[in-house]
C-alpha cells in the first residue's frame, strides 16, 4: 500500500468512529442565555395555523403505529411550508410567555427538519445529509438554517441551547422529531402554547407503549429506544429513568416494570420516515 492510499484509509477510518461516536452521544444541554428572555404578562399567540395545514395534508398513520411523513409530495407543494418557517424567522419569540415559547421552538424544530429533508430528497435516512460543518460532519443538525431576532439558528441550537437547558423537561423529547422511523410521532397537529402540557403527556405514553420505545423481551428484560441512553441525564439517570417510564406507561407495561428489570440493550431505526412508494405494477 503506497502511502497515499495508506493514509486515505486512514482519514476513512477516523471517519468511521466519529460516526459511530455520533451516532452515540448526544450533545450536551448548554444554555444559550440570550434565549432565556421571556414576558411572563404576554397573553399573546403565534399562529400554526399553516403547520397545521401541512401536517393534516402529509402525515399518514401507518399500520405499525408509526405516522410517516409524504415527503414526495410535500416537495411537489412546498409554499406553505416555506411560507410558515418564514413567518416564524420574523417572530419576535423573546416577547411571548414560555409555554408560547416552548410550543414555537418545538414546531421550528420539526418544520425545519421537515424542509431540510425536502431540500435534500430523496434519502434514505437524514444522517445522509451531511450538511454540518466539520469535516466528518453527520447530518444537517450542526448546519445553521434559520434566523430568528438576528440570531442564526441550527437543529442543535434549538435543541441543547434552548429546549432542553430552558425547560428541562424531559417530555421535550417526546416533541421534536429527527425524520426516523425510531423516532418519538412527527405530531399530526402543531404544537401549541395552551394545549401544551396535554400534548406532551399524550406524546410521551404513546412512544413510551410503543415497541420502538420499551418493549420487554421474553426473559423479562427491557429493550429501549436509544434516546434514553443518549439523553440518560434528562431522565435523571437509571434511577429517574425507571420512574419516569412508570409515569406513563400501560398498565401491562408498567407491571413489567415494577419488578426493576435489568436493560438488554437500546435499538434506534435511523430510516426516513417516509411513506412507501406504491409497488410500481400498482398492486
Amino acid at each position: 500500500m503506497t502511502a497515499l492510499r495508506a493514509r486515505a484509509a486512514l482519514v476513512l477510518s477516523i471517519a468511521a468512529l466519529l460516526a459511530a461516536g455520533g451516532a452515540g452521544a448526544a450533545p450536551e444541554a448548554e444554555l444559550w442565555e440570550r434565549w432565556t428572555a421571556h414576558d411572563p404578562a404576554s397573553t399573546g399567540t403565534i399562529d400554526h395555523s399553516a403547520w397545521d395545514g401541512v401536517l393534516e395534508r402529509f402525515v399518514a398513520p401507518g399500520p405499525d403505529g408509526v405516522d410517516r411523513f409524504a415527503y414526495a409530495a410535500a416537495a411537489r407543494d412546498r409554499a406553505a411550508l416555506d411560507g410558515y418557517v418564514d413567518s416564524l424567522a420574523r417572530t419576535p419569540v423573546s416577547r411571548y410567555a414560555r409555554p408560547e415559547q416552548k410550543a414555537y421552538w418545538i414546531n421550528l424544530y420539526n418544520a425545519l427538519t421537515v424542509r431540510t429533508v425536502l431540500d435534500h430528497y430523496p434519502v434514505e435516512s437524514i444522517r445522509d445529509i451531511d450538511i454540518s460543518p466539520g469535516l466528518f460532519s453527520d447530518g444537517p443538525w450542526g448546519a445553521k438554517l434559520v434566523e430568528v431576532e438576528g440570531e442564526a439558528l441550527s437543529l442543535d441550537d434549538i435543541e441543547h441551547r434552548i429546549l432542553r437547558p430552558v425547560w428541562r423537561d424531559a417530555r421535550v423529547h417526546y416533541a421534536v422529531n429527527c425524520a426516523s422511523i425510531g423516532c418519538p410521532q412527527l405530531a399530526a397537529a402543531a404544537w401549541t402554547g395552551a394545549a401544551l402540557d396535554a400534548q406532551l403527556e399524550a406524546a410521551a405514553r404513546a412512544y413510551v407503549n410503543h415497541p420502538r420505545g420499551v418493549s420487554v423481551t421474553a426473559d423479562g428484560r427491557l429493550r429501549l429506544s436509544k434516546i434514553y441512553d443518549w439523553f440518560a441525564e434528562d431522565f435523571g439517570g437509571r434511577d429517574g429513568l425507571a420512574a419516569h417510564l412508570r409515569l406513563f406507561a400501560a398498565p401491562e407495561l408498567a407491571a413489567a416494570l415494577a419488578g426493576a428489570p435489568r436493560i438488554a440493550g437500546y435499538d434506534y431505526d435511523w430510516a426516513l420516515n417516509d411513506v412507501p412508494a406504491p409497488p410500481e405494477d400498482g398492486r
